[in-house]
């Protein structure tokens, strides 16, 4: 449900908050709801202040039951320091509110029911986000730790299974929790739609890596300078799988050889990139002109 624009982006309210804010009305407990909804709504808007300010652009933000999903643009991916930056922004602001609340608290500027609860969701939200699993700000930086080791593909792979991984555990423990009568179908919603939220990230896998590779120019006009990685294939090896191990920040160059482990020549990253996007996935490397060293 789309609520408006925010800082000149769009607000939307996904469905599972909604339901969310459903149950706490029906409980009786509304005020309780609203103040989760603002204390999201300000995690998100740190994520949205910190991409500004670093340049990159926000195109819409999405209020979830554990905090929310901002939609920046794909280059965030690829830039890793960015993309610590901007996931560690929320968990913080929600650090700030609990110290503002302390010292509201400390001055007298205080709610009994309310002021204790708006502490608690900061705290909850906070640390829930801190998981090293995506969509959540922890598997953000957990899959920017991994981008120096392996392709955007692969750590986004990870990073979304540990997501999947949570999200079941969440279910069962919520349904354990329901059961037993010591939680209520807000913990199974959360998890339900962590699961949900992992697996759409986990999809978005091969587009990431698709963008890192048509991307890889404009990173290079953008650095100036990249650090160089090596990598030594046989002739015919398909492009498919020559790109798999290819990094962000830094650019690759292939010595290829033949059977008899003969070298036949080297071809840069921005060849094969290239070679892959005119002539497909299967193309042996070998059939690109080569360059001699």
């Amino acid at each position: 449900m789309r609520l408006g624009r925010v800082m000149g982006v769009d607000l939307y309210l996904n469905t599972f908050f909604l339901a969310l804010l459903g149950l706490f009305f029906v409980a009786g407990i509304l005020g309780k709801g609203l103040v989760a909804f603002a204390v999201v709504l300000l995690h998100e808007l740190a994520h949205v202040a910190c991409a500004r300010y670093l340049g990159v652009p926000v195109t819409e933000v999405e209020l979830l039951p554990f905090g929310g999903v901002t939609r920046m643009g794909s280059e965030l991916v690829l830039d890793p320091v960015k993309e610590v930056y901007v996931a560690a922004a929320g968990p913080l602001c929600n650090v700030i509110m609990v110290l503002l609340g302390l010292a509201m608290k400390n001055y007298g500027l205080w709610h009994d029911e309310l002021g204790p609860f708006f502490l608690q969701c900061n705290l909850l939200i906070a640390a829930f986000n801190l998981l090293p699993a995506l969509p959540l700000d922890g598997g953000r930086v957990y899959r920017a730790s991994l981008a120096g080791r392996m392709s955007i593909k692969e750590a986004t792979y990870r990073a979304a299974t540990l997501g999947q991984v949570f999200a079941v555990a969440v279910v069962l423990l919520g349904s354990l929790g329901l059961f037993l009568g010591f939680t209520g179908l807000d913990i199974l919603f959360t998890g339900l739609f962590l699961f949900f939220a992992a697996t759409r990230e986990r999809g978005m896998a091969p587009y990431l890596f698709m963008g890192q590779l048509a991307g890889k120019k404009g990173e290079i006009l953008r650095a100036g300078v990249l650090p160089v990685q090596s990598l030594i294939a046989l002739e015919d090896v398909p492009l498919g799988k020559i790109v798999k191990p290819f990094l962000p920040q830094k650019f690759h160059l292939v010595l290829v050889l033949d059977r008899q482990w003969q070298y036949k020549g080297f071809l840069t990253e921005a060849q094969i990139i290239d070679g892959l996007l005119s002539h497909g996935v299967d193309l042996p490397v070998g059939r690109l002109p080569l360059h001699p060293l």
